[in-house]
């Protein structure tokens, strides 16, 4: 095995919580409900049919109606929207990287009027590990940086800058993300 590789399984076992068992900490979830404590790790990518809109202000930056949910052990699902769905001419990319143990490395995109918009508002996988290829190329963007909506609900954003959960009154946590939660 290489160096790499040991770092990666190194990476994916750090991980406390794999879904298996719900922790004392979690929410139970009621009818219609889902937790994230659930969601298995490594995480699950599941079809996501309900209307996807996300919004800087009234300005549209995308609209789908297939796009595709990745749920992870302690954090909100991620909403995943093919290409053909993003006006990309809203955005533009960034030198941002990261790296996921599960999914790959990342690419980041931030909004296309350099003078004004520095923040990454999205980000995608150009070439993701095997089992998530589904969604190479596909965008994620942050609730917390511009408006997102699943199914008409407003999403709400998960605590800190990293990761970007999208919220809805189904999904019961707590979240990963704030403060001490590195290795939930």
């Amino acid at each position: 095995m290489s160096g790499e590789d040991k770092a990666l399984e190194r990476a994916r076992s750090a991980w406390r919580f794999r879904g298996q068992q719900r922790p004392d900490m979690a929410l139970d979830p009621g009818s219609g409900q889902e937790s994230v404590w659930d969601y298995p790790r490594p995480p699950a990518l599941i079809a996501e049919p309900r209307a996807v809109e996300v919004r800087q202000g009234s300005e549209p930056l995308a609209r789908s109606s297939h796009a595709m949910r990745v749920c992870e052990t302690g954090s909100p699902p991620t909403i995943y929207i093919p290409p053909s769905d993003v006006d990309m001419t809203h955005l533009c990319p960034s030198s941002t990287r990261s790296f996921c143990e599960w999914k790959g490395e990342a690419a980041y995109l931030r909004r296309a009027n350099p003078a004004t918009d520095r923040q990454d508002v999205a980000w995608y996988y150009p070439q993701p590990f095997a089992p998530f290829a589904a969604i190479a190329g596909w965008i994620c963007f942050y609730p917390g940086r511009v408006d997102c909506f699943l199914n008409g609900e407003r999403v709400r954003a998960q605590a800190g800058g990293f990761y970007g959960g999208w919220i809805t009154d189904e999904i019961l946590g707590p979240f990963k993300g704030a403060p001490g939660t590195e290795h939930w």
